[in-house]
């Protein structure tokens, strides 16, 4: 009985009744996208256009993250990944909302403080945002994204029906994200109503304050 050799299939297209059938493309995303289906340039147009972004949702989501079960923002990642071939959220909105409290926290702390003047103010807002939380949030994502493609990625021999994945650099940033959220409930919205205590000078303040802190980071 003569053995019939296996057809290859390619995977880039096939005619079939006059029309064609793609495959998906193997190849990675290029370095200048944030994302597979999304570039720099898209996300900032996003954030600048609140009909493109669902507060609702970006809200609720931290209330989930803080809640017992934030495994549940989680899978929505995966349940994108499913529907939209991506890890990363789209939708800007989690972190337009974390940059609005940021800056009315960074406010409302220039004025506990006393700062002396409406640039010192605007400053420390700057500060906070740009280095704090972007400077930061940039220098994490990136090197957890490398550290993730050279070290946490299943080799699998280089079987040939395996398409090789990369970390999204935006969905490292929105893990950063998430992770920023039970920090700033503690040392931005807990802290500030409880300046009286921490900024004493007693046994009790200091530990207090150290434990406020060892909270945020753990």
């Amino acid at each position: 009985m003569p053995v019939q050799s296996r057809p290859t299939v390619s995977t880039s297209s096939s005619r079939v009744g006059g029309g064609s059938l793609r495959g998906s493309s193997s190849l990675p995303y290029s370095s200048s996208q944030l994302s597979p289906t999304l570039t720099p340039q898209q996300y900032l147009q996003r954030m600048v256009d609140m009909q493109q972004m669902d507060l609702q949702s970006a809200i609720d989501q931290m209330r989930t993250l803080l809640s017992l079960y934030p495994q549940r923002v989680y899978k929505m990642a995966y349940y994108r990944k499913q529907t939209k071939n991506h890890w990363a959220r789209d939708d800007p909105a989690f972190c337009f909302v974390q940059v609005i409290m940021i800056v009315a926290f960074s406010i409302a702390y220039g004025f506990a403080f006393r700062l002396s003047s409406l640039s010192a103010v605007l400053g420390f807002v700057a500060k906070s945002v740009l280095i704090h939380w972007l400077g930061f949030g940039v220098f994490v994502a990136s090197v957890g994204r490398l550290v993730a493609n050279q070290h946490l990625i299943d080799d699998v021999g280089g079987s040939p029906s395996h398409v090789k994945q990369d970390v999204e650099w935006l969905y490292a940033f929105d893990f950063y994200c998430n992770a920023f959220v039970p920090l700033f409930v503690l040392l931005y919205v807990v802290q500030f109503f409880l300046l009286p205590l921490v900024l004493g000078t007693s046994l009790l303040s200091m530990g207090f304050s150290n434990t406020l802190y060892a909270a945020a980071f753990g």
